[in-house]
Parts: structure tokens; C-alpha cells; sequence
């Protein structure tokens, strides 16, 4: 039976790309977790020598593409399903489809409605107008989102897509901060947990290229690899103020930080960012919170709201708002004006809530009655402690 299906998922996953149906497959969940691989992503590309399925190999600190032919990459995908990775999610145009295989060997298919769109004629070219150009943008084609004709990689959209989205998003809060100045203005800004550098290379670039502000710019990351890597590519780009540092968010040393970003800091890696960001009394503070892991142990619900934290999901999602209501009251508390909003769609990646906080005053002057509301919410949710909360009050 199990062959039997395993047999239907790959014959459709054949005539899909034999059609040039297929939007894109999602291999994942490896069966040996120490392999260093956590996911493979195909696509189908149009490169000048024809069509071809485009893998980009997912590990923890680096993407490698290669691109095969139908035949050969279709042989590779089932040897990927059969003998390393348990889950393949295939998006099509007409229908989604998964496969699930258990840890005791049981295989499971489900089909869905489909949910993502085709990109048009498989090219890497076809992209509206966005904020961050790609023609000879070196850092693009060094993290290899644009090729060597400066065209945006297919498999790399989505990340394009976030990229734009992410300056689209901060455009208006950096030029709120830079409308009182007539000539360029030097800021200090710190990117915690930084990564691979995509984001932080494509804000230096708006900031510097397109605004005309002076970023003193730092990426704080914990692996050294990705450190080097990113400090090599910012001196190919010529991006002479940007540097990446070696070290926690909690004890990196920074001269001064006039804007704190902070995306995807895990659990309460988030808390310590803001609090870095409120005690360096920066003007400007953007998280986009990932895991919520503190409060989710914390919820203690006794009260008529219990069943609100009955099943697993929900108790999940429900740590998630009230961790970052109570970030974003305390932001506001402490003199930020905050805002809570969509990253981006959740079709490109589940860690999609974004938390401004811009400087307006030293201190709110209702500061009292924000942090009863944050009692009061701790209280009915049986919270003993808020992470964030607790560094404030000197407590962590």
C-alpha cells in the first residue's frame, strides 16, 4: 500500500514538471538530523541551454544551487524521499499535494487546494519595479539571489520579494527620523542576530544609495563563518561603513546604537534586543519576533479562558500575541510610539509579525496604567513573569 502511494505522489510529481506545472517542491524533515542539510527546494528554471529543475541544497549557514535535467533531477528527488528526508510538500498550479512518511515507515498523502502562483514563463527576470535595484548590485550575486546577468534566481523570489517588502516597510520610519535634516545624517544601527546578511546588506544599500544617509552599520552574529563571509562581501560591495561582529546581543560592544533591528531573534533573544535597544535609548526599534517559548510555559489559564489554551496550536498562537502585546506595551511605556503589523504573507514564511517602536518621549506619561494593563494580562493568563519585563524592572 505504502509503495502504492509513494508510486501515485511520483508520477504526479513527474507529469507536473514534464507539464511545467510544478511552482515549486519542498523536501524537508531530514531522517538524520547531524546529515548539516535541512532542506531541498526545486524549481523549474529556463537557462539558455532549456529548461531545468533548480535545487537549492538548505543548510544552516549557506544555500548551494545546482540544476539538473528533468530526468536526473526527478531520480535524485525520489532518492532524497525514499532515503534522507520524510516530508515533500508539491505545489502545482492546479493542487497542492504532501507526502509524510513516520517514523515507523507508514506513508501518508494529502491533497489541498493549491495556494501559491505560477511565476510566468519560468524566468528569473520577471520582477516589478522594486526599491532595491538588482543591475550591478554585487552583494545580490554574491548571496546569490541575482546570477551573473544580474537577474533575480527563480528559486530566490520569495527572498527577493522579502527584501523589498522589509525596506518597504522601514522606508517610512527611517525618513521620519531623517525629515528634520537637510544634509545627510550619520546613524548608528545595529542588526542583532544578522545571518547571512541578506537583510542588513539591502538596508545599507537603500540607506546609503537611495536616501543618501550615512549608515554606520553593524551585523551581530553569533556564527563565525557567516561573520567572515558577510565582511568580505561588504568590502566587494564597497559598502566601506558596514561591518559584521562576532558576539551576543546581550554583550556585543557597540558605540552607540541609534536604530536596533532585530528579525527572527528566537524566544526571548527578542526581549533582549528590545532591552538593549529602550537602554541605548535608541531612536528607532524593529523586531520581528520569532518562538515563544518563555510565555508558552508560563500560561497557567484557570479562569472562563482556559479552553482558549486547551489545544496545542492554539495555546501556541495564543503565547505568541500576548508575548508581543506585552513587548509592544512596554515599548510604549517606555516612550515608544509602536506599531504591530504583517511582515510579509505567511505563503513566504511563517515569522511574519512586525514590532516598530520609534522614540517620542523618555518616559510615557500614562506609564502607570500600561504596566497595570500588563499585569492585569499576566494575571488572567496565569503569567508569573514576561521576560522583557523583568529586565526592565532589573529583575533578569
Amino acid at each position: 500500500m505504502e509503495n502504492n502511494l509513494s508510486d501515485r505522489f511520483f508520477d504526479k510529481l513527474t507529469a507536473v514538471i514534464n507539464n511545467k506545472e510544478l511552482i515549486k517542491l519542498v523536501i524537508s524533515n531530514p531522517k538524520i538530523k547531524s546529515s548539516g542539510i535541512n532542506s531541498i527546494i526545486i524549481t523549474i528554471a529556463q537557462l539558455k541551454r532549456g529548461y531545468r529543475l533548480s535545487f537549492v541544497y538548505r543548510y544552516s549557514t549557506k544555500d548551494i544551487t545546482k540544476n539538473y535535467e528533468f530526468v536526473e533531477g526527478v531520480a535524485l528527488i525520489k532518492k532524497a524521499l525514499v532515503e534522507d528526508f520524510s516530508n515533500g510538500d508539491l505545489f502545482c498550479i492546479k493542487e497542492n499535494i504532501s507526502l509524510v512518511t513516520t517514523p515507523s515507515g507508514k506513508i501518508k498523502i494529502n491533497t489541498h487546494e493549491p495556494t501559491l502562483q505560477p511565476v510566468s514563463a519560468f524566468r528569473h527576470d520577471k520582477v516589478k519595479d522594486r526599491l532595491i535595484n538588482t543591475a550591478g548590485n554585487i552583494y545580490l550575486r554574491e548571496l546569490e539571489i541575482t546570477n551573473a546577468n544580474w537577474e533575480v534566481r527563480r528559486e530566490m523570489s520569495d527572498k527577493f520579494r522579502q527584501i523589498n517588502r522589509y525596506i518597504e516597510l522601514i522606508e517610512p520610519e527611517i525618513k521620519e527620523l531623517t525629515k528634520d535634516f537637510t544634509i545627510p545624517q550619520e546613524y548608528h544601527i545595529a542588526d542583532m542576530g544578522s545571518g547571512k546578511g541578506y537583510l542588513t546588506f539591502a538596508l545599507y544599500d537603500y540607506l546609503a544609495n537611495t536616501l543618501g544617509v550615512i549608515p554606520m552599520m553593524t551585523g551581530v552574529e553569533l556564527r563565525e563563518d557567516l561573520v567572515k563571509s558577510c565582511n568580505i562581501i561588504a568590502k566587494k560591495s564597497g559598502f566601506n561603513q558596514l561591518f559584521f561582529k562576532t558576539g551576543t546581543i546581550q554583550e556585543v560592544e557597540l558605540q552607540k546604537i541609534d536604530i536596533l533591528i532585530a528579525l527572527h531573534a528566537c524566544d526571548t533573544a527578542t526581549d533582549d534586543a528590545i532591552y538593549r535597544g529602550i537602554k541605548s535609548n535608541a531612536s528607532l526599534i524593529v523586531c520581528a519576533p520569532c518562538c515563544h517559548k518563555q510565555i508558552r510555559k508560563e500560561l497557567n489559564v484557570t479562569n472562563e479562558l482556559s479552553n482558549i489554551t486547551k489545544f496545542g496550536i492554539l495555546k501556541e498562537r495564543q503565547a505568541e500575541i500576548i508575548t508581543d502585546t506585552i513587548r509592544a506595551l512596554l515599548l510604549e511605556a517606555h516612550g515608544y510610539k509602536t506599531k504591530v503589523f504583517e511582515f510579509i504573507s505567511t505563503e513566504h514564511t511563517p515569522k511574519n509579525v512586525m514590532i516598530v517602536g520609534r522614540k517620542i518621549s523618555s518616559m510615557s506619561p500614562i506609564f502607570g496604567k500600561i504596566m497595570e494593563d500588563v499585569a492585569t494580562i499576566k494575571k488572567i493568563f496565569g503569567i508569573e513573569r514576561h521576560h522583557l519585563e523583568q529586565a526592565l524592572r532589573g529583575k533578569e
